[in-house]
């Protein structure tokens, strides 16, 4: 799992987000000087009536026909359902820009693991 610091982008993200502001409006101001990457292959999601908590991990099913297999959680993140809404949104938009530039993606659904309960 790569965990890469992307230091030094900021000012060029910064100069972006204020070119992109018109007159009299708020700008965004990404900060990315703390943030890092990181790979998953696999994603969960649990939720209570306050929150939406996304699980992201690594299967580790290295071998066909494993009578187990592990997925190792590596993070996790716990949104309100408002934010968790805006980020569905957000990311059936890319989706769709991506099949129209690339062509339709086939994924068959993935049997759904027992969801483990939130704290």
């Amino acid at each position: 799992m790569a965990d890469q610091p992307t230091k030094g982008r900021g000012a060029a993200v910064q100069a972006g987000a204020q070119q992109a502001a018109a007159p009299g409006q708020a700008r965004f101001v990404w900060d990315d000087t703390n943030m890092r990457s990181v790979y998953a292959n696999v994603a969960n999601v649990a939720s209570t009536r306050e929150e939406i908590v996304l699980l992201f991990g690594m299967n580790q099913a290295w071998h066909a026909g494993q009578k187990d297999i592990k997925i190792q959680l590596m993070d996790r993140i716990v949104m309100s359902p408002f934010a968790a809404k805006r980020l569905a949104m957000l990311l059936n938009q890319v989706l769709q820009d991506y099949e129209n530039r690339y062509g339709q993606l086939e994924v068959t659904p993935a049997p759904r693991p027992e969801t483990p309960s939130v704290q």
